[in-house]
């Protein structure tokens, strides 16, 4: 693990190289799991507000989901999630298009309907934060639906803090993100090294 100010990063989120590919995994992370995105507490508000404006771009199954559950719930290990349209189903708020799940929350920011883009966790997707005592830890987390991203990330060069940028700099600030790039160039240096 790395340490920038006092979030903690692990150094795959520096080695390793990804770029979603939608037209490969057809947006797996959407559908794929056994709960919902994760949600930050701000966010639970951000959800109910929202809403309304983003019910339009939903499924039927998709807003039942939700007004049957609500607009977020606890999980098995007590953290608030979005719902799932069904036990093992995907995110109550993804919709489809030409076979690949989206976002429905990110349409309707993207529309210009919301100001809210979507949770931070699937933002920072394939980074999944661990809060600590003493501050934030960015794992990557990896995922075989992923195998595309990682292939297409390798192909162009990209790594994860560098595909991530802008989803770093809205949770972590600019000033925080310029310092990741230059403990990565740092880092990355010391493994040429070696």
């Amino acid at each position: 693990m790395l340490k920038v100010d006092d979030i903690l990063v692990s150094d795959q989120v520096i080695t390793e190289k990804f770029i979603c590919d939608l037209s490969k995994c057809k947006g797996a992370c959407c559908v794929e799991g056994e709960s919902g995105a994760p949600l930050e507490e701000d966010e639970l508000k951000a959800l109910e507000k929202v809403y309304p404006k983003v019910k339009p771009y939903l499924t039927d199954e998709g807003i039942k989901a939700i007004e049957a559950q609500g607009f977020y719930l606890k999980d098995d290990d007590d953290e608030w999630v979005t719902p799932l349209m069904w036990p093992g189903g995907p995110c109550a708020y993804t919709v489809f298009e030409n076979g690949i799940a989206l976002c429905g929350i990110e349409k309707a920011y993207r529309d210009k309907k919301i100001k809210f883009y979507k949770p931070i966790s699937c933002h920072l997707y394939p980074i999944r934060v661990l809060k600590t005592k003493s501050g934030d830890a960015l794992n990557y987390h990896e995922w075989e639906v992923c195998s595309p991203a990682c292939k297409l990330g390798k192909k162009e060069k990209v790594r994860v803090y560098e595909f991530l940028k802008t989803a770093l700099t809205r949770k972590y600030g600019e000033a925080w993100y310029n310092k990741l790039i230059k403990t990565a160039q740092e880092y990355l240096q010391t493994l040429t090294k070696k």
